[in-house]
Parts: C-alpha cells; structure tokens; sequence
C-alpha cells in the first residue's frame, strides 16, 4: 500500500511525519512532492521518499493526498488529473473550505471521478494524536473502512457529514491552538504562583493530560468530574467561579464560532 502526499507545509509535513511514524506504510511506500527541497530533506533522512514534481509522487499511489493551501487546490488537480488512474486511486483533499462538488468537477475526466475523501486534522497528525473528520460523497463502503484506518492510526477520526467539516475545523483544527492557549495562560499563572516557566508549563500540561484520561477514562461529562473536586467554600470553586465572572466558557464558545468556516 502506497501514499502520495502532495504538499509539505505545517499540515503535508505533519501528515508525512505521523505516516512514517505509523504502522501502515513502510517509509519507501511515501511519497512527499513539494516545490522547495528545504522541507523535503528531513522527511528524506527518515526514509520518505521526495520529489519536487507532483506528477512523478503520485506513479504507483494507492492514495494520493492533496494538503496544499485552498487557492492552489485547483492548479494541483489541474496537473495530477491527467496521470491519475482513477480505477485505482483514491484522492483525499485536506485543504479546508472547498465543496467535494467543486473538487469532484474539478476532477471529472471523461465523465469520471475517482473515489473521493475530505479530510480535516490537526497539526497533532504528526504525533499520531490528530482528531480528523472525514468526509466522503462517493465512496463506498470498503474504500471508506480504509481511509478511516488511516486516519485511526494517526490518531482518532470521526467520519461525518460534509456539512459538519467546518464545524470540526473550528473545534480541533482551531481548537488545538485554543487548548495551547489555555497552556500558555496557566503557565503563566504558574509563574506568577511561584514556579519557574519550565516547571509552570510542565504542571499545566501533566494536568491536562490527566483531564482527558480521566474523561477517556469514565466516559462521564465533565461537569461530573469538576463535580469530585470542588467542596463548599473550597479553592477550586473560588477559581472556577473567578473565571466564569471573567467569561471563560462563553470566550471559548465564542472562539469556536468565529473559528467555523461561514
């Protein structure tokens, strides 16, 4: 099973680095084209196979990814289409915003189209810890089971209906840089309390990590666990309560809209 990935900014090159990180393709099965060699040297040192040349990365492909920024998406489709083997192929977009009925008319050749994904990570894609939704108007149900393992062995995927892509930019595409936010202010207090930066950063990361494996864990809402931890007239209730005067809840519901795609 082989992989093309065309593209190696912050995403192609998070989706190579978890791909060689993975279980499913040996190094030598991926492919990485990109423009500029710079971005391609370190993927090469871990056995990635590169190339500056689109057509030549997707010979031979199973799948071929297309992660480059939405405005150069149809340019890329207009110089793989005519070496794509669409009875073979399948082409998964990760460029946010652009309807699968747009791309699949891009795409059509003959009156064809190949078998067809959206997919939306984070950037965790390149530690196999991505939450990515998937999307598919044409796929069937095999080519679909072997997609989502892909994405499942970079970390969690959902697949979802087209509509929902937007909304699962905003909550794990934008929402990863929320969650850094949030590290970044609690070391912050963390210092001000009296550890050092280094010390401040990693207690609000270990704290963190405990939060979700407790979530994971119990399956239990999380208001349940705030619930365990808070006493009558306690510290923890004190600080909750300071942040929802200062609108805390509300500044990341507001933060996930703005971040969804209109």
């Amino acid at each position: 099973m082989k992989i093309a990935v065309i593209g190696a900014g912050a995403m192609g090159g998070s989706l190579a680095e978890g791909l060689l990180s993975g279980t499913l393709f040996a190094p030598a099965d991926i492919c990485v084209a990109n423009p500029h060699t710079g971005k391609l040297a370190p993927l090469a040192a871990r056995g990635a196979r590169t190339t500056t040349d689109n057509r030549t990365a997707v010979v031979g492909a199973d799948y071929v990814v297309i992660v480059v920024k939405p405005w150069l998406v149809e340019g890329v489709i207009a110089e793989l289409k005519p070496v794509l083997d669409y009875s073979r192929q399948t082409v998964i977009n990760m460029a946010a915003a652009i309807p699968s009925a747009q791309l699949l008319a891009w795409l059509e050749r003959d009156g064809a189209t190949p078998m067809f994904f959206q997919a939306i990570p984070n950037i965790a894609i390149a530690q196999r810890a991505s939450m990515t939704f998937v999307a598919t108007p044409n796929a069937d149900q095999a080519h679909t089971d072997q997609v989502m393992d892909i994405f499942a062995d970079l970390g969690k995927a959902m697949l979802v209906d087209e509509h929902l892509l937007s909304a699962g930019t905003a909550m794990a595409g934008c929402g990863i840089a929320y969650a850094m936010r949030y590290v970044r202010a609690a070391s912050e207090g963390g210092v001000e309390l009296g550890f050092k930066a280094d010390e401040a950063k990693e207690i609000a990361l270990q704290t963190m990590a405990g939060a979700v494996a407790l979530l994971q864990a119990t399956g239990c809402h999380p208001e349940a666990e705030i619930d365990r931890v808070t006493t009558p007239g306690g510290l923890t209730i004190r600080g909750l309560n300071a942040m929802e005067q200062a609108g805390f809840s509300n500044a990341v519901i507001q933060g996930l809209v703005c971040g969804k795609h209109k």
